[in-house]
């Protein structure tokens, strides 16, 4: 799992604390929940020993491997994700019956894990969401629209290689 990557500790007192612990064996728990994770997992107090002023601890996760794929986007989000979004965004119009669009899923996701926090990637199913897909003229699935600042600038229509999203990608983030 992505997550249990991002905040492994490799020794037995973190780098990132002051040495308060006297043992490996206690627990350190980040409270996280303002960067999207789950509140049931991350959500803890911290257990200083005893004469030490209770203080939180921050950590800043800036690992590749926290977006693993491509996240979903539909009629009801699309606003505030994509035409909000203040980094470019390349959206992925498809249904889940469309083999082209089976095809260039995995490379939409690792677009999503290669260009994390330069680049917002989306899936749009347009069976669920058919009025954004109207919207914007989805005619053909596959169909890649990349987006800055809340307007469409390009489109790719097909299952086409990586290489030619990545020089798109390239375009935009430049």
């Amino acid at each position: 799992m992505a997550l249990e990557n991002c905040l492994r500790v490799s020794t037995p007192r973190p780098h990132c604390l002051p040495p308060l612990f006297s043992t490996s064996r206690e627990k350190l728990v980040f409270s996280a929940q303002k960067l999207g994770f789950k509140k049931s997992v991350l959500n803890s107090t911290l257990s200083l020993p005893s004469g030490v002023a209770n203080r939180k601890s921050r950590f800043i996760c800036n690992a590749r491997e926290a977006v693993n794929e491509a996240q979903v986007v539909g009629d009801s989000n699309w606003d505030e994700l994509v035409l909000g979004s203040k980094i470019p965004v390349l959206v992925d119009f498809w249904a889940p019956w469309c083999g082209p669009c089976r095809i260039i899923a995995p490379i939409i996701d690792e677009l999503a894990k290669d260009y994390a926090g330069k680049i917002a990637c989306y899936k749009l199913n347009t069976d669920e969401s058919p009025n954004t897909a109207t919207k914007y003229g989805i005619r053909s699935i596959p169909t890649v629209l990349f987006f800055k600042n809340g307007d469409k600038l390009e489109s790719v229509i097909g299952a086409v290689d990586k290489s030619t999203l990545i020089s798109k990608v390239e375009k935009y983030i430049a």
